[in-house]
C-alpha cells in the first residue's frame, strides 16, 4: 500500500503480543501451512520468505524479486508469488523455479501481491502496478494444470482474499477503494458474479489490506495506517471488534497454532520517517492476538 492518512497510534492491546521481532520492511502474507504447522510470512521489499514454528525455530529464504505472497500446496510444499510469476519453492535450498505467468503480465509495470488457494485447490492471485498507479492490476485464477484465467481488471492495489464459510461468497479487497467486495462464488467451476459492495470502510482508519475469515464468517481485516484489524459481519455490515496494534502500517493477518485459534498479524516499517521509526519500533515485526476466535486450515494449492 501507498502512504496515507495515519490514525493515532494506541498502546498494546491486552489481547497482542509480539510474537517475533524478525525485521521486515514491508512484512506481508502471513499463512499457517497445514501440513508444516509453521507460520509463512514475507518481506515485499526485502525479497524474503519467513518460516517459524510455535516453538521459536525460524528460517529466512531470500529471493531474487519481490515477492508478494506464498501458498502451501497439498504435497506440503509452497507456491511464491514474485513480481514476474507464480513460482515453485524448494524449500530445502531454498530455491525457486517459474510455473506460471499470465500472457498478458509485465513485471516490469506490474507485480504479484496477495493470494489464497480456494477450497478446490486453485490460486487467486492479484497484481498491481510497481509505482501504484490506478487500475493496472488484475485479479487471476490459476488452475492446477497451470490454466490461468483473468476473474477481475482495473485493479489498483489487489489485497485480501477469503470464502465466506459455506464457499458461496468470495471476499476481496482492491486497498485504495475502501471496501470489501463480494461475489457469488461457484465452488465447481471457479467462476465469479454478481459484484457488489459488502462493507464501505470509507469511515475507517487507513485502508483495507489482508484479510481472513473466521469459522463464524466473520472477516478480520488488516488496516493499513489504521493501527489495528478490525473484525466485521460482512453479512450484517457490522463491526464486530478492533484489535489495536502499536503500529500504523498494519498489512494481514491469518489464524495459525495447533488449534487454528492464535491471529497472526504482520507489519510494515516503509515509508516511515525517523520520528515514526522511534514512536513505532516493533514496525516490521510480526503479532499474535487471542481474540476469541478460531479458522479454518488454509486451503492448498492441488500440486
Amino acid at each position: 500500500m501507498a502512504a496515507g492518512r495515519r490514525g493515532k497510534l494506541m498502546k498494546f492491546d491486552s489481547r497482542v503480543s509480539l510474537f517475533r521481532s524478525i525485521p521486515a520492511i514491508l512484512g506481508e502474507g502471513a499463512v499457517w501451512h497445514p501440513t508444516r504447522q509453521s507460520l509463512f510470512w514475507v518481506d515485499i521489499q526485502g525479497r524474503k520468505i519467513f518460516e517459524t514454528t510455535m516453538s521459536g525455530d525460524t528460517r529466512t529464504r531470500n529471493v531474487d524479486q519481490r515477492v508478494g505472497a506464498v501458498v502451501p500446496t497439498r504435497s506440503g510444499g509452497l507456491l511464491a508469488l514474485l513480481q514476474d510469476g507464480v513460482h515453485r519453492v524448494d524449500l530445502e535450498p531454498g530455491t525457486t523455479t517459474l510455473f506460471i505467468a499470465p500472457t498478458e503480465h509485465d513485471p516490469n509495470v506490474v507485480r504479484f501481491n496477495d493470494a489464497k488457494c480456494d477450497p478446490q485447490g486453485r490460486l487467486w492471485a492479484g497484481t498491481m502496478a510497481l509505482d501504484e498507479s490506478p487500475e493496472q492490476g488484475a485479479l487471476y485464477c490459476v488452475e492446477p494444470d497451470g490454466r490461468c484465467r483473468q476473474m477481475h481488471d482495473r485493479v489498483s492495489i489487489s489485497n485480501g482474499l477469503a470464502w465466506s464459510p459455506d464457499h458461496r461468497t468470495l471476499y476481496y479487497i482492491d486497498s485504495p477503494t475502501r471496501a470489501v467486495q463480494a461475489f457469488d462464488y461457484e465452488r465447481e467451476s471457479g467462476q465469479i458474479s454478481r459484484r457488489r459492495i459488502a462493507l464501505d470502510l470509507t469511515a475507517q482508519a487507513g485502508f483495507p489490506d489482508g484479510c481472513t475469515i473466521d469459522t463464524n464468517g466473520n472477516l478480520w481485516i488488516a488496516h493499513w495506517d489504521g493501527g489495528c484489524v478490525d473484525c466485521w459481519d460482512p453479512v450484517r455490515a457490522k463491526l464486530l471488534d478492533t484489535v489495536r496494534i502499536p503500529v500504523g502500517q498494519v498489512t494481514t493477518c491469518t489464524f495459525g497454532g495447533p488449534r487454528l485459534d492464535t491471529l497472526f498479524i504482520t507489519t510494515a516499517a516503509c515509508n516511515l520517517t525517523d520520528a515514526q521509526h522511534r514512536e513505532q519500533p516493533e514496525a516490521g515485526f510480526v503479532f499474535a492476538a487471542n481474540v476469541g476466535a478460531s479458522g479454518f486450515p488454509a486451503d492448498a494449492f492441488a500440486d
